[in-house]
């Protein structure tokens, strides 16, 4: 069968039509070319900030939009882009990208070497009528059973029960994330926003890479990790970053207290007697990855929950020299305590001479 779509070569990239039929229509200011690649692919700041929430909360949106990667099995990419849902004919990203005989089938078709697809999606995929997101991917996934699938999303797509496509979007969740390790979904929180901002983001102000997180943000990524754990009972790979902040400042906090404290200025020869503050707990920070660790060759039948165990990190000889000094105290009275049972053995030993005698 031909393929469902047309590609044409640009400077920076490609783009495409998922369909050969699509024109250019007044209902969708995207179309034709909804599946864009390389350098294509950016979309200016203003339109992220609107469909992804970034740096707000989620509000509702009609705009749908997908970022992809697809990475080769030593992890290089050998691909990214994006698709954009289409308002004239209703269909959400994923199902372009997931079609039967579609853009990715062929290009993976093609390119052997493909392994891993990240996709950083502005919504969950659903499994509603016009869509099928879920079931297309699905059955691409058994068709390339040596292929990963990593799914971030900015916020849940009709799984609140006031919609009435709710419970099926949630039953097909869970059957998508039954296929785990071969596919993992998460929220998208932590780092993975900035390495979006840089990869396929224009425009993008100088200030908000180094600014933190908003507290709407950080609360919508947290219900987003609870949510899609409660519906798939899978725990998604996910950044703590209002726990994460509060560490740093506890550690910042904690090094100056170090340096500040009564230990540090203190005489080596003499032991301080003045009362100071309890020696505080250093906080150790483990870096983390903004991708979580993809598994390849594993086809367990149901999740399964992984302990990592971590070597304690080795204190430095300043570090070190800290803890080998004496602590910190106040002058302590000794007071003699004369006990009465001397008195008592005094008089046990005269009643003994008394009758020897």
């Amino acid at each position: 069968m031909e393929p469902l779509y047309e590609e044409y070569i640009t400077h920076g990239g490609t783009i495409v039509k998922p369909y050969y039929w699509l024109s250019f229509s007044l209902d969708c200011t995207n179309c034709p070319y909804h599946i864009r690649t390389g350098e294509e692919a950016r979309v200016p700041y203003t339109e992220f900030q609107k469909i992804f929430g970034f740096p707000w909360s989620t509000y509702p949106q009609i705009k749908h939009l997908s970022f992809y990667e697809l990475r080769s099995s030593t992890g290089n990419v050998k691909q990214k882009g994006h698709a954009s849902n289409c308002t004239g004919n209703p269909n959400h990203p994923e199902s372009m990208l997931f079609e039967r005989n579609g853009y990715l089938d062929s290009v993976i078709s093609y390119s052997s070497n493909i392994r891993h697809i990240i996709l950083y999606s502005s919504h969950s995929p659903c499994d509603e009528a016009n869509h099928c997101c879920i079931n297309k991917m699905y059955n691409f996934l058994k068709m390339y059973p040596d292929v990963t699938l990593s799914i971030f999303f900015s916020q849940l797509y009709h799984t609140e029960n006031q919609f009435p496509t709710s419970a099926l979007n949630r039953e097909a969740l869970q059957s998508l994330a039954s296929l785990w390790p071969q596919v993992t979904l998460s929220p998208i929180s932590g780092g993975i926003w900035h390495s979006i901002l840089k990869n396929f983001v224009s425009y993008v102000p100088g200030s908000t890479v180094l600014q933190p997180f908003t507290a709407g943000r950080i609360l919508a990524d947290r219900y987003n990790a609870y949510e899609i754990n409660s519906i798939t009972g899978v725990k998604p790979y996910f950044i703590d970053v209002l726990r994460r902040q509060r560490r740093e400042s506890q550690s910042t906090k904690v090094q100056a207290a170090l340096e500040n404290h009564t230990l540090n200025n203190a005489d080596p020869g003499q032991a301080s007697l003045s009362q100071g503050p309890r020696t505080p707990v250093v906080s150790m920070l483990v870096p983390y990855r903004d991708l979580p660790p993809i598994h390849v060759g594993q086809n367990p039948q149901k999740p399964r929950n992984v302990v990592r165990h971590l070597n304690m990190p080795q204190l430095t000889s300043s570090e070190a020299k800290y803890f080998r000094k004496p602590p910190s105290g106040r002058p302590v009275e000794v007071v003699r305590v004369t006990n009465r049972s001397g008195g008592i053995k005094e008089a046990n030993e005269k009643n003994k001479q008394k009758w020897k005698r």
